[in-house]
């Protein structure tokens, strides 16, 4: 062999010579294809019928666009699952157009958001409810993820060319007032009061009528306090069955969705038990005829009958 050969192998083996291939697009080749989120769940057979809903209910279009999305993607056994759940929905085309794409919608967010961004919170969905006001959808984290209290994900952070998508074991239904309370853990003592065995009036099928209605909820921490006000009342059964629903219906407007930004100062708000002034000095307060002044921690829940306000006290008439 002569001496070129020698010095070209030496060199190859010191790395020192570089040698190109023509076969660069190779790496390119294995990186998938990122797709449209309606793309993405044409081309997954577990979401074959997520697809048939969107085209019923001609919200295609809307998912083609620009974004960002988030999509909670609800699997063919999910929809299976809603159809089953009422006897007269054999097939999509069972369900009323109208309620579909409100459902449809409601699994919608106007911005792309990652699980690892996912928190203790709620956020406003693409679907509309009562004046035409954003649905808020509930997000848990505590214990494991949940959407709207029970659907869970079942594949996360889906990448999309104009979002996000997180495939999903239920269909979820659009909450009332109610659902909200039963949803929250932190509304526990709220649903033992407002469903508590000796009650005359049926709060649970009242305010998951048509409505609207506007709920000032207050927490299991403004529960506490109102027993610990009281040396005779340990727990939510000693409190007089006449004054419980007094305090109750003093947390309901019927007839009207009030947001907040429908609020203000020195405004009287009218509940079934009584008026109450609205205080927006320093934040938003609510003053009561026993001269409390309760603060608004979290407004404009809105459900499909009403919007739910939290407060950090119970309100007394």
């Amino acid at each position: 062999m002569n001496k070129l050969f020698w010095i070209f192998a030496a060199l190859l083996m010191s790395g020192m010579l570089l040698v190109s291939c023509s076969d660069d697009d190779d790496d390119d080749d294995m990186t998938p294809e990122v797709l449209s989120i309606v793309e993405t769940a044409q081309n997954n057979d577990d979401l074959s019928i997520l697809v048939d809903a969107l085209t019923q209910a001609d919200l295609v279009t809307t998912l083609e666009g620009n974004g960002p999305f988030t999509v909670f993607a609800p699997t063919n056994d999910a929809f299976g699952a809603l159809l089953d759940s009422r006897p007269d929905w054999e097939t999509l085309d069972d369900i009323d157009n109208d309620l579909l794409t409100t459902v449809l919608l409601f699994h919608v967010l106007g911005a792309e958001v990652a699980s690892g961004d996912l928190s203790d919170s709620y956020v406003t969905t693409a679907a509309t409810g009562p004046n035409d006001e954003q649905l808020t959808l509930q997000i848990d984290v505590t214990g494991g993820v949940a959407f709207n209290g029970s659907a869970e994900p079942v594949t996360t952070d889906v990448e999309a060319t104009n979002g996000i998508v997180h495939i999903i074991d239920e269909v979820m239904l659009p909450p009332n007032v109610v659902n909200f309370v039963l949803n929250n853990e932190n509304f526990s003592s709220l649903e033992a009061a407002l469903t508590r065995a000796d009650l005359t009036t049926d709060y649970v099928g009242t305010l998951t009528g048509d409505g609207p209605f506007t709920v000032f909820a207050p927490t299991n921490q403004a529960f506490q306090n109102l027993l610990d006000s009281n040396m005779d009342w340990n727990e939510l059964g000693d409190i007089p069955v006449a004054t419980l629903e007094a305090v109750l219906n003093y947390h309901v407007v019927s007839g009207a969705n009030v947001q907040s930004d429908q609020l203000s100062d020195d405004q009287t708000v009218m509940t079934l038990g009584g008026d109450l002034t609205v205080d927006l000095t320093s934040g938003a307060a609510l003053e009561t005829s026993s001269d409390q002044t309760v603060n608004i921690s979290t407004t404009d829940l809105q459900g499909t009958n009403g919007v739910v306000h939290v407060v950090d006290e119970v309100l007394l008439p």
